[in-house]
């Protein structure tokens, strides 16, 4: 059997390029390179550290256009709107390097009370190599949430990305080579399943951070397992949005819209699900379906299309079969394909859809899509808002929307969610932690919280011999 892996671009079916899995020398080398270079590097000034991620990040973004013309073939997101993720990687890079000191500071615990004097903190140590397990959908954030506070944080890393975007650990590559970054401090590699399963029960690396499947979350639990390894874990989602009766109802159509269908639908905070007060029910999926037919679903490489293809054509015909089963379950679909010519079944070409009628019994309402499809359901108040909302096993993002503050509050603080939006959805604020409850994972990323899950405390009891 071949070890080539192959990006098959979801734009023609193509191959894209093709990487070979490293052998079994190549892993040990490379983990052994990291773990050599770790103690270099966390003993350099953290000033210093930063620097190096920030010369890192002016070589990607010089690499824009090369970076979004890639983007496009490996996964199929428009060309354009590809060249604007770098803009998160900056945006984030940025926010992490302003607040790294801070974060990474020791807590002064104080003197301790009595005779002895002994003052008391905690400082923040690195935990060593840092393995980084990365999606396609956002390749660039996704990736840099771990890799950068990592870095910084006195970490090695070392990156292994999804077969669907293998050439995104290529640029990171490049442009910490670009940077001058001490050989071993930052490295790639091309990996199968099986091999990244091995690699962290072999006891080669110190911390995980994977964004990805349910099932690819367990299977890492399952070989970490005695290693008592940190793991970081952001898994599925089915984040619903609430519109309440005194929403702008425009603004929220528009908004809600593009949380469910950009990029395809295939984004980890996403709107799967939608509940909407029976007042403005009917208005508001009207407004939806007419902005829905909007899109322009076609070759992602052509600058008039809004809507490109799904990753690879079995996402698209898992969706394709959600509807389906929703439609027969007594499901009303809303947006007729013919209205979408670049929608065709077995391709990963799908057009949006928006059905009403549905339950929870529903796939549609129940399993993660990660595509253009969204269930709307009627609701008579908050209270049976935030049942439907938590009746799922997933707790990524919440939004809210409605001109009550106070209101959404009271209603957030109910939601079993990692964050409440509101009169927002699908976006990650550096400032704030990354973080989801339930099926969605466990541990944070970005804020000062996301240097903590890099880090490890140690403590501090310094007291001088009494005379």
């Amino acid at each position: 059997m071949s070890n080539l892996q192959k990006i098959i671009s979801p734009v023609d079916g193509s191959v894209y390029a093709e990487r070979p899995s490293a052998s079994e020398a190549e892993i040990a080398a490379t983990f052994s390179a990291s773990r050599a270079a770790q103690k270099d590097w966390a003993a350099m000034p953290l000033e210093t550290r930063i620097a190096y991620c920030l010369k890192a990040l002016d070589a990607m973004l010089a690499m824009r256009q090369e970076i979004a013309e890639e983007l496009t073939w490996q996964m199929g997101r428009p060309i354009r709107y590809t060249p604007f993720e770098l803009n998160g990687v900056e945006q984030r890079t940025r926010h992490m390097a302003k607040i790294a000191a801070e974060s990474l500071a020791p807590l002064d615990s104080g003197l301790e009370n009595g005779d002895s004097g002994a003052h008391r903190y905690i400082t923040r140590e690195p935990v060593g190599t840092v393995f980084v397990v990365a999606p396609w959908n956002y390749p660039y954030l996704t990736t840099v949430n771990s890799v950068m506070p990592a870095l910084m944080a006195g970490n090695t890393v070392v990156l292994k990305h999804s077969d669907q975007t293998l050439l995104v650990a290529e640029r990171f590559q490049k442009a910490f080579d670009a940077a001058g970054l001490p050989k071993g401090v930052f490295q790639h590699i091309v990996l199968t399943h099986d091999q990244t399963g091995k690699i962290i029960s072999s006891g080669l690396v110190d911390c995980v951070c994977f964004t990805g499947s349910v099932a690819g979350g367990e299977a890492m639990e399952r070989a970490a397992v005695g290693k008592f390894l940190p793991i970081n874990l952001e898994l599925g989602g089915k984040d619903p949005a609430y519109v309440r009766a005194d929403a702008k109802l425009q603004f929220a159509i528009e908004n809600v819209a593009d949380g469910a269908f950009f990029n395809s639908g295939q984004c980890c905070c996403g709107v799967e699900r939608i509940y909407v007060q029976e007042s403005v029910f009917d208005d508001f999926v009207g407004g939806l379906v007419e902005f829905a037919k909007g899109y322009v679903l076609g070759d992602p490489t052509r600058q008039e299309t809004t809507l490109g293809p799904l990753a690879r054509p079995r996402q698209a015909a898992f969706v394709r079969d959600q509807i389906i089963a929703a439609v027969r379950a007594g499901a009303t679909a809303h947006i007729d394909p013919s209205h979408f010519p670049g929608d065709k079944p077995g391709t990963p070409y799908l057009a949006p859809q928006i059905l009403t009628g549905v339950d929870h019994q529903m796939s549609v309402m129940r399993e993660e899509s990660f595509g253009p499809v969204v269930g709307i359901m009627k609701v008579k108040d908050d209270e049976e808002a935030i049942q439907l909302m938590n009746d799922s096993p997933y707790g990524l993002t919440a939004s809210i929307w409605t001109e009550d503050l106070d209101a959404a509050t009271a209603i957030g603080a109910r939601i079993e969610t990692g964050t409440v939006y509101t009169n927002r959805c699908d976006y990650l604020d550096p400032a704030l932690t990354w973080t989801g409850v339930k099926q969605t994972g466990r541990g944070a990323a970005l804020s000062p919280l996301g240097f903590a899950a890099l880090t490890r405390p140690k403590s501090w009891y310094m007291r001088k011999a009494p005379v």
